[in-house]
C-alpha cells in the first residue's frame, strides 16, 4: 500500500465529505465542480497556503509539522479515528521508506494470555490482531464463531469470512454494518502499519474476490473499535445481543482481547449460560455446536 496514494484518496474523500456550509462558509454559485469543499477552501480553513495544500493532497505529508496536521485535522473536521490515521499516515511518510513490507509471519500466543482466555468461562473471548485474524479464543469464542473456523474461505479471519463465505449473511443480522466497521478497521490498521505483508495480501485477495470489500475500500473510511454492541444470529441459539469491550495487550504489540457479555436477565444471558456449561462439559468439541440441540 503506497503511502501518497493512500494520502492522496484520504485527504480526497475527506474534503468531499465536508459541504461549503458545514465549514461555516457562504457557498457562492450554484454550480460546485467538486463535491464538499474546494482545496482552496480547506486551505483558507487550515491556514496554509493553496499550493502548500495542494502538495499534501497529493500525498507528500513528509516533515509536515504537528499544528499543521493538527489544523488540517480541524479544517476537514476529522472525528478521532479519522484524526490518528492522519497522523499515522504523516508518520509513516516521514519514515522516509527506512523500513520495509516485512515478511508474514505466524504470530504465536503466549502460554499466559491462553490462560487468560481459558479463566473466561461465562463470555465469549478471543484475541485478534490488526487484519482481524482470529488468533485464539476461550471455548465460548470458538462456539460463537464456529462457522468462521469451519468455513471454505480459508484460516480464520473476521474479513474473509464476512465476504467470502455466504452464510455471514445470516450470523451477521446487519450485515452492511459489519461489513462498514470491518473494512474500516483494516483501513485504521493499514494506515498504522503500511508495512504488514499479510495485511496487503489479504486486501488484494479481497479486492480480487469481492465487489463489496472493493466498494467499501474505496471510500477509505476508519474506525477505532474499542467497544459497542454487536447482533449476531447463531446457528443453534438464534439472535444473539451482546456487549463488547475490546482491549490492546500492551505486552504483545498489534494484538487485541475482545470479551463479548450480554445484558444480565435477557434470553441472550441464558443462551450464554447454556452455551458456556456444554463448552464446560465438552471442551474438546466447543468447535462444533451440533450438540447442543440435545440441551435445548
Amino acid at each position: 500500500m503506497d503511502n501518497r496514494t493512500e494520502t492522496r484518496d484520504f485527504l480526497s474523500t475527506r474534503r468531499a465529505k465536508i459541504t461549503p456550509e458545514q465549514a461555516g462558509l457562504a457557498a457562492y454559485g450554484g454550480n460546485r465542480r467538486v463535491p464538499g469543499l474546494r482545496r482552496g477552501e480547506v486551505a483558507m480553513l487550515a491556514g496554509v497556503s493553496v499550493e502548500y495544500y495542494t502538495r499534501l493532497e497529493r500525498g507528500n505529508l513528509s516533515g509536515v509539522s504537528e499544528s499543521v496536521l493538527e489544523s488540517l485535522a480541524n479544517a476537514l473536521q476529522l472525528d478521532d479515528a479519522e484524526r490518528a490515521h492522519l497522523y499515522d499516515l504523516a508518520r509513516a511518510a516521514s519514515d522516509g521508506g527506512k523500513f520495509r513490507r516485512r515478511p508474514v509471519r505466524k504470530q504465536a500466543i503466549r502460554p499466559g494470555v491462553q490462560l487468560t482466555l481459558d479463566a473466561i468461562t461465562g463470555s465469549p473471548a478471543f484475541i485478534r490482531n490488526g487484519r482481524l485474524d482470529l488468533l485464539a479464543t476461550n471455548a465460548l469464542g470458538r462456539a460463537l464463531y464456529a462457522d468462521m473456523y469451519d468455513s471454505p474461505s480459508g484460516p480464520p479471519n473476521h474479513a474473509r469470512f464476512l465476504f467470502l463465505d455466504p452464510r455471514s449473511q445470516d450470523f451477521y443480522t446487519d450485515w452492511e454494518r459489519a461489513a462498514n466497521d470491518t473494512v474500516a478497521i483494516m483501513r485504521t490498521e493499514a494506515g498504522r502499519d503500511p508495512y504488514d505483508r499479510g495485511l496487503s495480501d489479504l486486501v488484494g485477495e479481497l479486492s480480487t474476490r469481492s465487489e463489496e470489500f472493493r466498494v467499501r475500500w474505496a471510500s477509505h473510511n476508519v474506525r477505532q473499535h474499542f467497544t459497542g454492541k454487536k447482533r449476531f444470529r447463531h446457528r443453534i441459539f438464534g439472535d444473539l445481543h451482546l456487549i463488547y469491550e475490546a482491549l490492546e495487550l500492551s505486552a504483545d504489540a498489534g494484538l487485541t482481547l475482545t470479551v463479548y457479555n450480554a445484558e444480565p436477565g435477557t434470553s441472550t444471558a441464558d443462551a450464554l449460560q447454556l452455551l458456556a456449561s456444554w463448552a464446560a462439559s465438552t471442551p474438546a468439541s466447543a468447535a462444533d455446536p451440533e450438540p447442543l440441540r440435545h440441551h435445548q
